[in-house]
């Protein structure tokens, strides 16, 4: 069973963001280097479709302030998800109008590798 302080301590949302950012530039930097310019926008932008919804679920839930009582923080956890799924489709929407992915390869490979990013999270958010 795990300690009461390690029950109380708090998951580090700020190694998974910085990770995400992470892939986002390393996608990026391929991009670049393998299809030039267009494809790194298109890059760029995929990634930043997934994390810029990621940073406002995580802002808009709190863990980066206060601890909360739990009622307040699963009506806050609800809140946060509808924003971002709402966030997600906005942003998805105002790329395919305002600047049409040049290769859609780079796009959806950078929005599918920051949201893959997930899966390490038991890890980053670790101590």
């Amino acid at each position: 069973m795990a300690s009461l302080a390690a029950m109380q301590r708090r998951p580090n949302y700020r190694r998974l963001l910085q990770a995400q950012a992470g892939v986002v530039i390393v996608v990026t930097l391929l991009a670049l280097a393998t299809g030039g310019q267009k494809a790194a926008i298109s890059a760029v932008t995929g990634g930043l479709v997934c994390l810029l919804p990621n940073l406002f679920f995580i802002w808009r839930l709190g863990v980066l302030g206060s601890r909360r009582q739990a009622r307040r923080f699963v009506s806050s956890f609800y809140r946060a998800e509808a924003g971002k799924l709402g966030l997600t489709v906005t942003l998805f929407a105002l790329v395919f109008v305002s600047v049409p992915p040049s290769n859609l390869a780079f796009f959806f490979g950078a929005y599918v590798a920051v949201h893959f990013m997930h899966w390490l999270a038991p890890w980053l958010l670790r101590g």
